[in-house]
């Protein structure tokens, strides 16, 4: 595959993966689509690594990605769209550190749990901060958390979510970083019309 469509292809990719870590982190913000939980929320959520991380910093690169497939800077490919690929490569160096950002914060979110109302009168806590993640496959520990309700089915989800799509954004950056830096030394191999 040329360097210009395997550009494209990339950027046509991480568009859409920008855009589900942008909205899984916008949920995160309201758990169960309540706002009267928000002034209790987790640091993991707090820190925006799915809006930042997994969402702005890899739509810049998707979108230069797709530029750098696009004609050349002269109209007709003359000089094989080697600036445009040279742009693409720093933008997925900065996507990379916003889809590694993403996944780390991730999985420390998932590894910790959410922050709930563990007792009455409001305690509000980590419940489940020292069990190195074994709160997720025992889920009668789940009844620790009083409020909000099925926040751990909510985090889990959520955090699970921006996770995976987050290590494709970092593999994907990294095929572009590579690939574009083909591109700048061998220019596009698609054939002038």
């Amino acid at each position: 595959m040329c360097t210009g469509k395997c550009a494209r292809c990339v950027g046509l990719s991480l568009i859409p993966m920008s855009l589900i870590c942008i909205v899984a982190n916008i949920l995160l913000l309201v758990p169960n689509g309540e706002t009267k939980w928000t002034e209790h929320l987790s640091l993991h959520v707090k820190l925006l690594a799915g809006f930042i991380g997994g969402g702005i910093m890899v739509l810049c690169p998707g979108i230069s990605a797709i530029r750098a497939g696009g004609k050349g800077c002269c109209g007709a490919g003359c000089c094989g769209n080697r600036c445009r690929m040279l742009s693409s490569v720093f933008s997925s160096a900065i996507g990379a550190i916003g889809a590694l950002y993403c996944l780390s914060v991730s999985a420390t979110g998932l590894e910790t749990g959410p922050k709930c109302l563990t007792e009455l009168p409001n305690k509000w806590s980590y419940p489940f901060e020292n069990s190195n993640g074994n709160y997720l496959s025992n889920s009668s520990l789940w009844d620790q958390c009083l409020e909000p309700p099925k926040v751990i089915l909510w985090n889990l989800t959520l955090f699970a979510l921006l996770a995976v799509v987050s290590a494709l954004e970092l593999v994907l950056c990294g095929i572009q970083l590579v690939n574009g830096v083909l591109g700048v030394f061998c220019g596009d191999c698609r054939k002038k019309e």
